[in-house]
């Protein structure tokens, strides 16, 4: 961000509105621009757009996979739009645009589910250096206009210098080059980063415009092998009230999709939990629940989802598949990944459809299967065929066996029903960032069958994405490489070539509980899991929270049964202050049983209380 920033300058320099961009692949800068619209008489010569063109044209493709682009402001629509077209990994913005912002603020093209790429978003890294910088570009403006824009001898003034060669270096921060300008950058970048965090902290202290908070918004995911979501919101919401009876504390259960979010939206949703007899991975019958609930058109969720808008009301459903093909049901030998199949998944999501479901939202996490969907497939009705036309058996015997794939009577169960797939990876179908490779070893597999298992998911994939164009009008190029087509084994891939969306976990369950209006409601938001560490980033409760709640201005606090030596990937996501909840030193098998939770819960809670009332 400080090499955007020197870009920045560049344009602040040349009389351009200050932003600057560089793109980075493998650990470096291989493009850089800045903002030249008046100049180049270009209205696509924003620096992040200039600066994706020269990415393109340095690794010779247009495929910008692999790479981060890092501006100081957030992209507008436009330069958003090429990011999701240039297949961009992940974009890093400095200051928020509350006018034109296209990564979260008015819109959100990184991660709309009815675009074909989705890339990571992260916010506020040097927000107010970024900040700063068009503050003072526009109050000069200003004052020159003042003045009338003359000098004391009644010319114009001229430029502060002559502008520079496109792409010409700049010393960062303004200063001479040296070692003198170095240390005076380093000093600068100290007192900016020592600087946020005081203002961050006396945001959840103090609270905006100087009012202690006295409205606190409890979202707390579950301390897995601990305590539940509720029961860990319902703990801390104790003890907020021990340290401060005058608090108004508000619990709202979540989870990122992965196993155990069903559990935590119960009472969210006011969900019934109805129970069925199905099979498991192993063929074997047993029973297993899933939540219905009603759900309006007009909620944040159906908005979100792209449903037809017009205030009537539908029924969701909200199925885990771990319920069936999760890792608790499995004990990870390789006759178990072999044999592991989705048709529990299909038989669940044929339920709710039966009891009048408009939307299913399918929860990937904690998968043990890596049958591609098959199973799941299959059971809604899909003919998979092998060579000699009879259907494939369950699990990877099957699955590798397959030579036609018909969608269409699977299509036609669920034709009054929309499927969403939550989960919180964006993994390829099939190659080294694939469905096999990745995750295929802590499922049981053999190290040494990973290439030729692979080898057959390409195949598979192939066969599944010409089956969708058979029967509909995909929005993707290539099924086998769409973000997130690897969740769950392949379920995700599955769920797209059904007409499916693959979206953010903790973003729909969010929605589906209405947390942005909550939100607005309360003075401080306070979050957390079991464990805090760089992974959360990737898209956890505590950093989905925590964004969520920094676009509505609200400061995000996290409480953690542990966390790691760093976190700064987690401070810069939108966490202002992290609190572990260990109150004296004791073995981590007794920290994880439900007494020392809650206790510890408790009293960390009457510590947040008497913090905010200080």
């Amino acid at each position: 961000m400080r090499e955007a920033l020197a870009e920045a300058d560049i344009a602040a320099r040349e009389g351009e509105v200050p932003i600057g961009a560089v793109v980075v692949y493998e650990g470096k800068v291989i493009a850089r621009a800045h903002n030249r619209r008046e100049l180049d008489e270009d209205p696509s010569a924003h620096a992040e757009f200039s600066a994706m063109l020269e990415a393109a044209r340095a690794l010779g493709r247009w495929r910008l996979s692999g790479c981060t682009v890092y501006v100081t402001l957030e992209p507008c629509c436009m330069c958003a739009g090429l990011m999701v077209n240039a297949r961009i990994d992940r974009c890093v913005y400095g200051a928020r645009d509350s006018k034109g912002g296209a990564v979260g603020t008015l819109y959100n093209l990184a991660a709309d589910p009815r675009l074909n790429h989705r890339f990571s978003v992260t916010a506020g890294v040097l927000e107010e250096e970024c900040a700063e910088v068009l503050r003072s570009f526009f109050g000069t403006l200003r004052n020159r206009a003042t003045a009338g824009g003359q000098d004391g001898s009644g010319a114009s003034a001229p430029p502060a210098e002559a502008p520079r060669r496109r792409g010409a270096a700049a010393p960062a921060c303004g200063f001479a080059s040296g070692q003198d300008g170095a240390d005076a950058c380093t000093a600068k970048a100290a007192a900016g980063k020592a600087r946020g965090r005081a203002q961050a902290l006396e945001r959840a202290v103090v609270g905006p415009g100087g009012v202690r908070p006295r409205r606190v918004l409890v979202a707390l995911d579950s301390f897995k092998g601990s305590a539940s979501s509720e029961q860990a919101n319902a703990w801390l919401a104790e003890g907020l009230h021990r340290g401060n009876p005058e608090l108004a504390v508000e619990t709202l259960p979540v989870g990122d999709g992965g196993e155990g979010t069903a559990s935590a939206l119960v009472s969210a949703l006011g969900a019934e939990r109805r129970v069925v007899r199905c099979h498991d991975l192993a063929g074997r019958e047993v029973e297993a629940s899933y939540l219905l609930f009603d759900e309006s058109d007009e909620s944040e969720a159906a908005q979100v989802l792209g449903n037809n808008a017009g205030g009537s009301s539908g029924r969701g459903a909200f199925i885990e598949m771990a319920e069936v093909a999760g890792l608790a049901l499995s004990d990870t030998s390789e006759s178990m990944a072999l044999a592991g199949s989705t048709r529990g998944v299909g038989e669940l999501l044929l339920d709710a459809v039966g009891q009048g479901a408009s939307t299913l939202y399918l929860c990937l996490g904690g998968s043990a299967t890596s049958d591609g969907g098959s199973g799941m497939l299959s059971a809604l009705g899909a003919r998979l065929l092998n060579d000699g036309g009879d259907p494939i058996q369950g699990g990877l015997p099957g699955f590798v066996d397959v030579a036609q794939i018909d969608l269409a009577p699977a299509l036609q169960a669920l034709a009054h029903a929309r499927l969403v797939a939550l989960c919180d990876v964006t993994n390829p179908l099939v190659g080294p960032r694939g469905a096999i490779k990745v995750f295929g070893v802590q499922k049981g597999l053999a190290p040494d069958s990973l290439d030729e298992l692979d080898r057959r998911m390409i195949r598979y994939g192939s066969l599944l994405d010409a089956a969708a164009r058979r029967v509909g009008d995909p929005q993707f190029r290539s099924l086998p490489g769409v973000p997130g087509a690897g969740a769950a084994g392949g379920v995700g891939a599955a769920v797209l070539a059904l007409g499916g969306a693959v979206t953010s976990g903790i973003d729909a369950v969010l929605d589906l509980v209405g947390f942005d209006a909550a939100a607005r409601e309360a003075d401080v938001v306070i979050t957390g899991e079991g464990m805090l560490d760089e992974q959360s980033a990737a898209g956890k409760t505590p950093v989905g929270v925590a964004r969520r709640a920094r676009e509505g201005g609200r400061p995000t606090i996290a409480v953690v049964g542990g966390r790691a030596e760093c976190l700064d990937a987690v401070y810069r996501s939108g966490i202002d202050f992290v609190l572990p909840i260990i109150r004296q030193p004791m073995p981590l098998k007794e920290a994880m049983t439900p007494e020392q939770t809650r206790a510890n819960l408790v009293c960390a809670g009457e510590t947040l209380a008497r913090l905010l009332s200080w």
